[in-house]
């Protein structure tokens, strides 16, 4: 470039020396080459960047959450922390409460006490460091029984803003940029306090460390320990960091450390599915020979969210005299229109005693789980 440059002098100067201006009109085209150079390795960069639309969409969904939060006025965002307020989770616009969490009454009382008491009385509470929010919480056991639902209850009752951490975002193919994100996770948890950050199946990201882990991921995992409870954290921030998983003994030990508060969240027993029952079945018509106590008795080993399948197939067997009525003795289904379906419209029948007897016996034929349910329980999955 500066051979082409020099080289598209005047001529009869090729022996002489350069002007001042010469030299001035050389630096400015050469500076112009070179801006121009930069420009467009970035543009090519960017355009070969395949995160580059979603960040770009990040950005805008966290400006506009955080709009709504009433954030935007109080802080100011970096990039990378721009990128995790895309995640943020407004409590108003949660429909999960505790009312709709059955079977867990100890869980939830614990849960007030340790937690969403002491964030919202933290105020009062700053002259006593034993009751402050606990900085991690852990909520494990076997896959199905709540520990998601919990989360977003808490969210909700608490009233605190919510980060729910995809790791996912975290990862980036540029050497550096993990730890960056892994840092921004908490300079804007500390911005927009209190704030609780949860991480679902957290053994999937912060497992157990081992010599064989690729370079990145042990330097991400490693920066998210010193942030959370290294030397350049502000303990009196209150910033929680909440994690469910099914496998805590794949849970690094330094991170059971930093989680002191941990609930186990076990497979309901009799009362407790009975509970269930009656919560998943509080707005449907049921038949006067059904008996919840029976049923619950019925499912023993059952998780919360197989009592809520084995009534959605119950609920569902009341349609079948729909399709019956409509292809008579027909082989084969014949669609409905819209036309047809509105004046066919109709109340379903109450949900009987024979439909939960007939969900139970599919559920036991087709379902992994139920058909070992014996041989799970014996196994320590938590």
């Amino acid at each position: 470039m500066v051979f082409r440059l020099l080289s598209s002098r005047p001529a009869g100067m090729e022996g002489g020396e350069l002007t001042r201006g010469e030299v001035l009109s050389l630096l400015v085209r050469l500076a112009f080459a070179t801006a121009a150079s930069y420009i467009t390795v970035k543009l090519l960069v960017s355009a070969m960047d395949p995160t580059a639309k979603q960040k770009k969409d990040a950005k805008r969904k966290a400006q506009e959450v955080m709009q709504r939060l009433g954030i935007t006025q109080k802080v100011t965002l970096s990039e990378y922390e721009m990128m995790i307020a895309s995640q943020l989770v407004e409590p108003t616009q949660l429909s999960t409460s505790w009312r709709d969490v059955a079977g867990l009454s100890s869980v939830i009382r614990d849960l007030r006490e340790t937690l969403i008491l002491p964030i919202q009385q933290r105020n009062r509470l700053q002259a006593s460091r034993l009751i402050q929010p606990p900085k991690g919480v852990l909520l494990h056991g076997p896959p199905g029984c709540g520990k998601t639902l919990l989360a977003r209850a808490i969210a909700k009752e608490a009233g605190s803003r919510f980060i729910n951490l995809d790791v996912a975002a975290l990862t980036d193919k540029w050497y550096g940029e993990s730890q960056k994100l892994s840092s921004a996770v908490f300079s804007l948890a500390s911005k927009i306090e209190p704030c609780i950050i949860f991480i679902d199946e957290i053994d999937s990201f912060l497992r157990v460390r081992a010599t064989g882990d690729h370079e990145a991921t042990a330097m991400m995992k490693a920066q998210f320990l010193q942030q959370w409870d290294g030397l350049a954290t502000d303990h009196s921030r209150c910033v929680i960091v909440m994690g469910a998983t099914n496998r805590p003994n794949d849970v690094d030990r330094a991170i059971l450390r930093r989680m002191p508060a941990a609930f186990h969240i076990p497979l309901p027993g009799l009362q407790q599915r009975e509970d269930i029952l009656r919560l998943v079945l509080r707005d449907e018509s049921m038949a006067d020979d059904t008996d919840i106590a029976i049923l619950a008795r019925q499912t023993e080993s059952f998780s919360g969210s197989d009592l809520l399948e084995l009534c959605r197939t119950a609920a569902v067997y009341r349609l079948r005299h729909l399709l019956s009525e409509t292809c008579g003795q027909e082989t084969e289904a014949v669609p409905l229109q819209e036309s047809e379906m509105s004046e066919s419209t109709e109340p379903l029948r109450p949900i009987t005693r024979a439909d939960f007897k007939q969900a139970l016996t599919k559920m036991s034929e087709s379902r992994v789980y139920n058909r070992q349910a014996d041989a799970l329980v014996k196994i320590d999955l938590d």
